[in-house]
């Protein structure tokens, strides 16, 4: 499974914790035994999927897509506010 990250995403990770980051981690794991285990976007950001899951007590967001079987393109992870408004630029 090839994993690929956006600039935005890696941005994104500078910001976090190391504790944070091994959660981050984790979620990623998860969905790369499991691609399809987020929620798949309809309209602007039909080919998006989110996942979520928590950090501490603050509930994040990590979106992804899929490009074919075996490669995952990580785009964007943050907290719900103003999460998809990042997203779409």
């Amino acid at each position: 499974m090839l994993i690929l990250q956006s600039a935005k995403f890696g941005r994104s990770v500078k910001k976090l914790h190391p504790n944070q980051k091994k959660l981050l981690d984790k979620a990623i794991r998860k969905i790369t035994l499991q691609p399809k285990i987020g929620q798949a976007k309809v309209g602007d950001l039909s080919g998006v999927y989110i996942y979520k899951f928590k950090m501490g007590n603050i509930n994040y967001l990590l979106a992804y897509e899929l490009k074919g079987k075996d490669e995952i393109t990580l785009l964007l992870v943050g907290a719900h506010e103003n999460f998809y408004k990042s997203l779409k630029r």
